[in-house]
């Protein structure tokens, strides 16, 4: 893509029975009947600056919850968003993109 670096992320969170303070995390033990969430990132990079972000999402949410599929086509629909930013026809003002304040004459 000529606009920009396009990238998606999702990892699969899971509670353990350790203390965020342990040392040894490496040793805990899964708790399994606790919550599972899901996370989903996506990052568009400029491909002239790759530390500048053109845009973002990311969202959490629970595996096992009835309502997952609609956050599933949610965070689908939000992360094709992101990988539109930069590209031809985004250089078009919309409403509320800028703001202006004009300063009163001295």
């Amino acid at each position: 893509d000529s606009s920009g670096t396009f990238v998606q992320l999702r990892v699969s969170l899971v509670q353990t029975s350790c203390s965020k303070r342990a040392q040894r995390r490496h040793n805990c033990r899964l708790l399994e009947s606790r919550r599972k969430p899901v996370c989903l990132a996506c990052y568009k990079f400029d491909r002239s600056d790759v530390s500048k972000v053109l845009d973002k999402y990311h969202n959490c949410g629970p595996s096992h919850h009835l309502a997952a599929k609609e956050i599933k086509h949610r965070d689908e629909a939000e992360c094709r968003a992101v990988e539109e930013a930069g590209r031809a026809g985004d250089g078009f003002y919309l409403p509320g993109m800028f703001a202006f304040s004009k300063g009163l004459p001295p």
